[in-house]
């Protein structure tokens, strides 16, 4: 589903993707681990169409990403792939609700249809009474669960997440694991995460190791 042979990426002289091979199934959840500068975040950025690789060749559900650029690339990162973030980058002055419809609204699709999508989104992670709540007025367990809705609502082909619990405490992060292993067990959804914590990585399908811009081992989980 998703596949990408030997990406590389340099930031001036500094070489941070040595040469990356990576395939994804549907239906996986493949976490990326390994520390800090080894290259997780960049390479996640690289294969999310954040960012362009020097060298190398992605492939997302059929689709060679390097032929796409602009409003077409823009389309088809909105359409196929979802985002969580650490810090959730959710926009203050909107509810949790709009929040999460956003990116169906930027797709095109009908308000009506994108609301009743959140709503159901929302109250199946355990929302449904803080759906007209603000940012400010959830706590971070519960943003983080609003980003993941909103990385949801188009149906992505696969959600890619860096540092999803980074700024969880150690049994909102538990949580959190286990919901995307609930997404893939219910729905099939595929995800690649970053993260540092192995203990939680061990719960995935695959965890790949990163050391010095490149994968070093791969361990098969479940």
């Amino acid at each position: 589903m998703l596949s990408a042979k030997g990406i590389k990426k340099s930031f001036g002289t500094v070489e941070v993707l040595k040469g990356v091979d990576i395939s994804i199934k549907k239906g996986e959840v493949v976490c990326v681990v390994g520390s800090s500068g080894a290259g997780k975040s960049t390479l996640l950025h690289i294969l999310g169409t954040l960012d362009r690789p020097d060298v190398g060749e992605i492939i997302l559900n059929n689709q060679l990403l390097s032929s796409l650029r602009g409003r077409q690339l823009a389309a088809f990162r909105n359409k196929h792939i979802g985002f969580i973030f650490q810090f959730h980058h959710l926009l203050p002055e909107f509810s949790a609700l709009e929040n999460v419809c956003i990116p169906g609204w930027i797709s095109g699709n009908s308000q009506k249809t994108v609301r009743e999508r959140a709503s159901i989104l929302l109250k199946q992670l355990g929302l449904s009474d803080r759906m007209n709540n603000k940012p400010q007025e959830l706590s971070g367990g519960e943003q983080q669960r609003v980003a993941v809705a909103r990385a949801l609502i188009n149906n992505p082909d696969i959600v890619m997440a860096d540092e999803p619990t980074g700024n969880l405490d150690s049994e909102n992060a538990l949580h959190l694991h286990k919901l995307f292993m609930q997404l893939r067990d219910d729905y099939q959804q595929t995800f690649l995460i970053v993260t540092h914590n192995e203990f939680l990585a061990k719960m995935s399908n695959r965890m790949l190791t990163m050391k010095d811009g490149k994968i070093i081992s791969e361990l098969i989980v479940q």
